[in-house]
Order: C-alpha cells, then structure tokens, then sequence
C-alpha cells in the first residue's frame, strides 16, 4: 500500500476521481487519482501539511474545484470507481501524471501551457494538462 486509507478516504478519492474526469474514461480517472496521492505523500511546496487523503480533497485554497460537483457530492463511489481508485492508493501510476501535482483543462482547441502553478508540464491526457515539480524539489515523487 503506498499510503494509509480509510474506507471513508477511499469513497472520497473514487468520488473526485469521477467528478474530475468521468468524461475522460477510467485511464483519465486513474490519472486523477495519481495526482490526489502525490499530494498526500509530497511533503514540499502547497502540500507540506498535507498527509491523509480527506486533506488532499479539502485542501482550502489550492484543493479541487471537483469537490463542488455535483458527480462528487451526489452519493457514493460505485464499486468500480472504488476498485480504481484502490488501484492509485496502492501505488499504480500512470504517465503523464507519474509525479503530478496539478492538472488542469484547456479551453476547447487550446494547447496546454508549458508551465501551470510555475511547475513545467508532463504532458496530456485528453483533456488533462498534467504538471510535476522538478526531481529536487519533491524528492517524494521520485
């Protein structure tokens, strides 16, 4: 396990991995779901009093605009969502989120920007634009 859960933690993580990025398919969402774990584990920049799962999804400011959604606050995780994200909690990771910290989407036709929150882009999915610090900046991640 690459970090400690409760099954409380694990509902909220399945429901903001589907309110960020249902649109996206499962891969998108287990994109997602990278990014809520490298906050929970990253002890560097906005994130150094963050350690547990419930503080990675209510962190004020700098959390998750999913968290206003209403695919999040609309009930439990499905078993399925819940399967994924236990699949991010255990440590699977996927790239262009592998050490993300941000992700965020473009307007419609928009290119992602080379630089998000000053941290340098990873790369696309769909329409994620995902972010990672340099390796020295956030040892945890790498």
């Amino acid at each position: 396990m690459l970090i400690n859960y409760s099954s409380k933690e694990l509902d909220l993580c399945a429901r903001l991995m589907r309110a960020e990025a249902l649109a996206e398919g499962e891969l998108g969402m287990l994109m997602v779901g990278n990014v809520i774990v490298n906050r929970a584990i990253a002890d560097c920049l906005d994130f150094k009093k963050i350690r547990s799962i419930t503080d990675v999804i209510y962190q004020n400011p700098g959390g998750f605009v999913g968290t206003n959604s209403s695919l999040f606050n609309s009930g439990s995780a499905t078993t399925k969502e819940k399967e994924l994200a236990k699949r991010v909690l255990k440590g699977e990771y996927y790239h262009p989120a592998t050490n993300a910290l941000w992700f965020y989407s473009p307007s419609k036709n928009q290119d992602c920007r080379s630089t998000w929150f000053n941290q340098r882009n990873a790369g696309r999915y769909k329409n994620h634009c995902f972010y990672e610090p340099d390796p020295g900046v956030c040892a945890q991640l790498y």
